[in-house]
């Protein structure tokens, strides 16, 4: 009798329908904030191997009490417009007793709705409206992944969503009707700024986007940019949320990988992180800026989610 996993070795393959399949992203948002409050998680910093052409290597592994897991990826931004995804690869997940390999999750679809997962608890944290409308600049992996996270999550009932190509446009806005919500397209994100409380930048970031004006009642959650050089938000945008209102980095190695930030000249050294929100939410002060570069915690948080106690064994 065949099953709908693969065998690889003594781990079950995924694909990428299995993989999203263990991952829903209220649970998933759930999972990062049980992590965050975990003693026991231990993360080092990821290995970023460049290579020629302008590709990367990234090698992210953590683990806690129960599980270990790396994920392995490329980063291959010449992809982009072509049929092939920029993010390729795996995560491992490995039991801590006894070494053996659990699943092997497919990466891209891991990286896509951890990311997503991890905007949804920053705004169901700091949001000071989290009812919509959503604007979604980048109708990519990403824009796909927040929308599907912010509709399940928060509830939004209305999106606008801005890209470079109309085909990627279109196909967003039909997925958004398809889920009952009322979707419009545009040309200038800057004017849906003025009906979207609720902003996602999920961009290549190879330039700005977004420069403002935010109001005091926006959240932005800025994904697209994880390098010094990578930037989709204006200088004036960033600052103006640093002076007025509230910036929080997903991790302190945010205060190195921030482009938009760094790049902005905020200063980087006592932004708040989504931890310290997640232990005691910061008085609501103007617009919020919150700016996501990637973390290999929040992938063992999908690995806990697609293991659960159960599947090991533990107790």
């Amino acid at each position: 009798m065949q099953t709908t996993d693969q065998q690889a070795g003594d781990a079950i393959l995924l694909s990428p329908a299995q993989t999203a399949n263990y991952l829903p992203f209220l649970p998933l948002a759930q999972e990062i904030e049980a992590l965050l409050r975990d003693p026991g998680v231990r993360v080092p910093a990821r290995q970023v191997m460049g290579w020629p052409g302008g590709g990367s290597l990234f090698v992210m592994p953590a683990h806690d009490d129960r599980l270990g897991m790396s994920k392995v990826i490329t980063f291959t931004p010449a992809n982009a417009g072509s049929p092939r995804p920029t993010i390729q690869g795996d995560v491992l997940v490995f039991d801590i007793r006894t070494g053996a390999r659990l699943r092997v999750l497919d990466g891209p679809t891991v990286t896509a709705r951890r990311t997503a997962a991890v905007s949804l608890l920053a705004a169901q944290r700091l949001a000071p409206r989290t009812d919509g409308p959503l604007l979604i600049v980048g109708a990519g992996v990403q824009g796909r992944a927040h929308l599907d996270a912010f509709v399940q999550g928060l509830g939004v009932q209305e999106v606008w969503v801005a890209s470079r190509s109309a085909r990627s446009t279109q196909a967003l806005l039909d997925h958004a009707r398809r889920l009952g919500l009322t979707a419009h397209g545009t040309d200038d994100p800057q004017q849906a700024l003025r009906h979207c409380p609720l902003v996602v930048t999920g961009t290549p970031a190879q330039h700005v986007v977004l420069d403002g004006p935010l109001s005091a009642d926006h959240f932005v959650a800025a994904v697209g940019a994880f390098t010094p050089a990578m930037r989709e938000l204006g200088p004036a945008l960033c600052q103006h949320v640093f002076e007025h209102g509230t910036v929080v980095v997903d991790t302190p190695d945010a205060q190195h990988e921030a482009g938009d930030l760094l790049q902005a000249g905020v200063p980087m050294t006592d932004l708040l992180t989504l931890a310290q929100c997640v232990q005691a939410a910061p008085p609501r002060r103007g617009p919020v800026l919150f700016k996501s570069c990637g973390w290999a915690g929040w992938d063992l948080a999908a690995a806990r989610l697609a293991c659960p106690a159960s599947a090991t064994g533990s107790r």
